[in-house]
């Protein structure tokens, strides 16, 4: 194949006006949190979600930690989730006082398998955090029915979830919260924000009080009360102005972007697949019923051992290709927790063998032929036509 080249793992790439609405919040001289441009991110973003009431963040680690505390988790407490997962899920918990409890994921999806949920469930346990891995919906409905049978409460992690659907509903919208991000890394991007959706209107009201500090700031503007005053714990959770003019130039784009990271990730499957056919690879499966946005293009080899030379040989050749999240519970922190490797087989197996390739908004065909073409050479396989 052709010499080396160099290749970004990801980049934000302008898609509409977000230079024009970037200029227009800095001539009108209002940056901070809670503008108006942060109000029509939230006016979108509630439209794309059926209705939903959206209050944005300033990142997806702050919309978890807005839900924690909304729902007042704290020492005693269990979450069941995902290990495979950004430490952010867990951190929201574990700040508050509150304990993780890890569950395996399915091989197909590396989502939470939900058929092990009801065997984690205990007095302890206050609320379910599902993780969307991939922009591929986990199994929302069979979660959600769980929940309502113990009482519990479910936020969805939908941080790669944005434009990607489960049986015809948004990702984002089965549980009482979810929270959405829009960092560099993520499909639609303001290099770093994030969203809080509300889907039971019961923790709105404080939702918006702990978003702003811990005051009836929200209550004021609208007139509802005639004072302004700390009235509960909080922080500053809300997203800049600015931040939220460039994501509205995004988020206008969401179909298209969706459309072209789809396109990205097919011409990947399409290219690898005759390695899955001959057995040297693993392919990710999309369950019928869930629409997934192309989000992240990833695939497993035989071992740990195998995935390290790969990767080297791939870094060699100029393309960033990584694995992905070191499973929380064989994390040291996750062992200060009482957990070990043994405790999740499949996680810690899949997740030592996973391969994430490098896709981006503006890719080009050849770009992704030539890391396709790489990962043949490695194998030492002839690349069919």
């Amino acid at each position: 194949m052709e010499g080396k080249r160099s290749l970004p793992f990801c980049r934000v790439s302008l898609v509409g006006r977000e230079m024009e609405y970037v200029n227009e919040a800095i001539r009108r001289g209002r940056l901070s949190s809670d503008g108006d441009f942060c109000r029509r991110c939230e006016t979108l973003l509630s439209e794309m979600l059926g209705g939903a009431a959206v209050l944005m963040t300033g990142s997806c680690t702050a919309a978890l930690e807005l839900a924690a505390s909304v729902l007042e988790l704290g020492p005693g407490d269990e979450v069941i989730m995902p290990s495979f997962t950004f430490v952010s899920t867990a951190n929201a918990v574990c700040r508050l006082g509150a304990h993780p409890r890890f569950v395996d994921v399915r091989p197909d999806t590396m989502n939470i398998d939900e058929t092990l949920i009801e065997a984690a469930i205990n007095e302890k346990t206050k609320a379910i955090f599902p993780v969307h891995y991939a922009g591929v919906g986990c199994e929302p409905e069979t979660i959600i029915s769980q929940s309502e049978t113990h009482g519990l409460h479910v936020v969805e992690d939908s941080a790669q979830g944005i434009g990607a659907r489960f049986n015809g509903k948004p990702l984002g919208t089965f549980g009482a919260m979810a929270a959405f991000s829009f960092h560099d890394q993520k499909n639609v991007s303001c290099g770093e924000g994030g969203a809080l959706v509300v889907n039971d209107r019961r923790y709105l009201e404080k939702a918006h009080i702990v978003r702003d500090k811990g005051t009836n700031r929200k209550a004021f503007f609208d007139g509802a009360t005639s004072f302004y005053s700390w009235v509960d714990i909080g922080s500053a959770y809300a997203l800049s102005n600015l931040a939220a003019a460039f994501l509205l130039g995004q988020l206008e784009k969401t179909v298209e972007i969706t459309q072209e990271q789809i396109a990205i990730y097919d011409q990947y499957m399409n290219g690898l697949a005759p390695l899955a056919e001959e057995g040297m690879i693993e392919l990710p499966t999309v369950p019928d019923r869930a629409e997934h946005n192309g989000h992240i293009t990833f695939f497993f080899v035989r071992n740990r051992s195998l995935r390290d030379d790969l990767l080297g040989y791939l870094k060699a050749m100029g393309v960033p290709a990584v694995f992905h999240y070191v499973p929380l519970h064989s994390s040291p922190y996750g062992q200060r927790l009482g957990y070990t490797a043994r405790d999740l087989p499949v996680t810690e197996e899949l997740a030592s063998r996973l391969i994430r390739m490098p896709m981006f908004i503006g890719m080009r065909s050849d770009q992704i032929e030539f890391v396709v073409t790489a990962i043949y050479d490695f194998f030492g396989v002839k690349r069919p036509h």
